[in-house]
């Protein structure tokens, strides 16, 4: 073969490649993008994790153990409560991540008898967190105590009663069902309506459709319908499985938890066809899905690893994302058993989105073919 004709379709692949800017975008940029995520989104490790305190006692020795985990950077204290009922709240809300309840007249039970008790409840619904808070809390606790007995010689003994919340059996599945269900529900919606449509774009009956007596509305309206039901079905198969197979209760209401599935399930439909007007065949439309959605749901969304230990650069872009709202208004309403009050903030984040991405989607569809 020639070499110069050999080099000359080589060259004329390369402009085919830098021509086409999408690919350049996927070819270059989502390397670096998904070495940043992988860099730094995924950890297990737990920093910055917010505490609440109960402390009837306020005296020297609680107060220095208060100080000690505020200090380290595994943990920031956030508020002081005054009762069982805050604390109960507090843990409803998805504020916090762990509480530490000293009792009544601690530094004088610890004086006087040498020993003094204190809890240590968390979020359980995240078992790998909540175990490696316990160990972080109880490592700081011993070292105070360590310390004291250093100082007075005397053997102190502080013991941490660890009360886990909402998964005392700590099961795994409590935690990814939430993510799951989000992640199920958001490709099939989104991935698949966006190739539905972009389908008729290739194979040429986008035209027939759109001359067509039915409305561009009607139109799309009907492709998102299937996907709707079918992911309908999808919810119902999860959580019968959820319930009767991986015995993980819905604690709070059935009723208000299809609402806000079929909120979210809107939302991603909505994404599907914001996906669909952006690009025109199937294989872009299935990139966009699959690298646009699927490493932001499993990586941002705190589906597997806790938002707030990422950068906050990162958790600013994990508040773009629908199912980081999605996972936490599902953990709530099932895990914990909260009214729909409590996750009030995240219904709202979902139908502003519902609004925000069908306006768009149908200001960007073209009801006639270039």
């Amino acid at each position: 073969m020639n070499r110069s004709v050999f080099l000359v379709f080589v060259r004329k692949e390369f402009y085919h490649i830098f021509r086409d800017k999408r690919t350049m975008l996927i070819l270059l940029g989502m390397p670096i993008i998904q070495l940043i995520l992988f860099g730094f989104a995924i950890t297990n490790e737990v920093k910055n994790a917010k505490v609440v305190v109960l402390d009837p006692s306020n005296d020297v020795a609680s107060r220095r153990i208060i100080n000690q985990l505020d200090a380290s950077q595994y943990f920031t204290v956030v508020r002081y409560v005054k009762s069982q009922q805050e604390l109960t709240h507090a843990f409803q809300d998805g504020n916090i991540s762990m509480a530490v309840v000293f009792d009544e007249r601690f530094n004088e039970n610890l004086q006087h008898t040498g020993k003094a008790q204190l809890q240590l409840l968390t979020d359980a619904t995240d078992p790998n967190t909540a175990t490696q808070l316990v160990q972080y809390a109880s490592s700081i606790i011993g070292d105070y105590q360590q310390e004291l007995m250093e100082q007075h010689k005397v053997p102190y003994q502080i013991q941490p009663e660890v009360k886990l919340l909402y998964n005392p059996q700590m099961k795994a599945a409590y935690n990814f069902v939430p993510g799951v269900l989000g992640m199920i529900l958001m490709l099939i919606c989104a991935m698949m309506t966006s190739i539905a449509i972009v389908r008729e774009k290739e194979m040429g009956t986008m035209e027939i459709l759109l001359v067509s007596p039915m409305k561009p509305i009607y139109i799309i309206l009907a492709k998102a319908v299937p996907y709707f039901t079918l992911s309908a079905i999808n919810l119902i198969t999860v959580l019968l499985l959820a319930v009767f197979v991986l015995n993980v209760p819905v604690a709070g209401s059935l009723i208000w938890l299809f609402v806000v599935s079929l909120l979210f399930i809107f939302v991603s439909l909505s994404i599907g066809l914001l996906v669909s007007t952006l690009v025109s065949s199937q294989m872009a439309a299935m990139l966009a899905s699959a690298m646009g959605l699927m490493l932001p749901v499993i990586l941002l969304s705190g589906m597997i690893y806790p938002i707030e230990n990422m950068p906050a650069i990162l958790q600013g872009i994990s508040n773009i994302i629908p199912a980081r709202w999605y996972i936490s208004a599902v953990k709530g309403l099932m895990i914990k058993g909260v009214g729909i009050a409590a996750v009030g903030k995240e219904v709202t984040v979902l139908f502003v989105m519902v609004v925000v991405l069908i306006t768009v989607s149908m200001k960007k569809f073209k009801i006639r073919l270039e």
